[in-house]
């Protein structure tokens, strides 16, 4: 791999040339592709070449792996083994929080599963992602869902966030926490406590990159040029730490997937390394 200061020049510059762009269109799963064709309308012929001209325009604003790698097409939250409770839930009016929603593909699959979009809110530090979601979802007149332009930092009174604190009964944080480091993990998480309803269930739920090898490495699409990746029992001590700050009690369930497939193209092979498996975690208020 590059050194620390090619691969900043390599994102500086928006460099195709990155670990994590893939131009490799086969490795977009079959069921990835029906699910947009199903939503669209679009003619199967015409799904790739959308899909390129909307990732590259995304690649322009900023270039996240998940973006180099087709990961902003298919939705992740139906992997949670609570996907079915969390479909029951807002079917019966509670709001789900979409944070670091990009383009917010998670919200298009509740809505096809039958969620009133009107229960669903979306946020995103650019709002580039957030319109090139309506352009590749081809729903910008229809979706009801509200879409929140924000930095989760910001908590000044109109940071966007203000109208639906404490009102908010799950967030689902798809591929958002590793990218910052300890510290600012902790403060989001301390974040999301105020968003949610102060009642017992409400819920914080998600996936990221982890790692056997628990730590901080770097990585230099984020502001810091460094990010925290934990295994369980690091992300449950991390949740101690919030406990601590609110004055809150939260039920941590964490786990590492067994196998690796994490940072994996066909060009660059794991450009993660070994030691990276997806975390999945459900945080529930006792």
């Amino acid at each position: 791999m590059a050194s620390t200061n090619g691969t900043q020049a390599q994102v500086d510059s928006r460099d195709k040339g990155l670990v994590w762009y893939n131009d490799d269109t086969s490795e977009l799963t079959q069921s990835t592709r029906a699910f947009l064709e199903k939503y669209t309308g679009l003619p199967s012929d015409q799904v790739i070449p959308h899909v390129l001209d909307i990732r590259d325009r995304a690649w322009n604003v900023w270039p996240y792996p998940c973006l180099g790698e087709f990961r902003f097409l298919g939705p992740s939250i139906d992997t949670q083994p609570s996907c079915p409770q969390i479909l029951e839930r807002l079917k019966g009016g509670q709001k789900l929080l979409d944070l670091g929603c990009c383009f917010g593909q998670d919200i298009r699959y509740l809505v096809s599963e039958g969620v009133p979009a009107e229960n669903i809110y979306g946020s995103d530090l650019h709002r580039e992602f957030i319109d090139l979601g309506y352009e590749l979802f081809m729903d910008k007149e229809k979706l009801k869902s509200t879409f929140i332009t924000s930095n989760i930092f910001d908590t000044s009174p109109s940071s966007g966030f203000e109208k639906i604190e404490g009102k908010i009964d799950i967030i689902y944080l798809g591929s958002f926490l590793h990218l910052f480091d300890w510290d600012d993990q902790v403060k989001i998480a301390t974040r999301l406590v105020s968003i949610l309803r102060p009642e017992r269930g409400s819920l914080v739920l998600g996936r990221q990159v982890g790692s056997v090898a628990p730590g901080v490495i770097e990585h230099k699409t984020n502001e810091s040029g460094k990010m925290y990746r934990h295994d369980a029992e690091s992300f449950t001590r991390m949740w101690k730490e919030v406990e601590n700050k609110t004055g809150t009690e939260w039920e941590v369930d964490a786990a590492l997937d067994e196998n690796e497939g994490v940072g994996h193209n066909g060009k660059h092979g794991n450009w993660h390394g070994p030691n990276v498996r997806r975390l999945r975690f459900a945080v529930s208020r006792k």
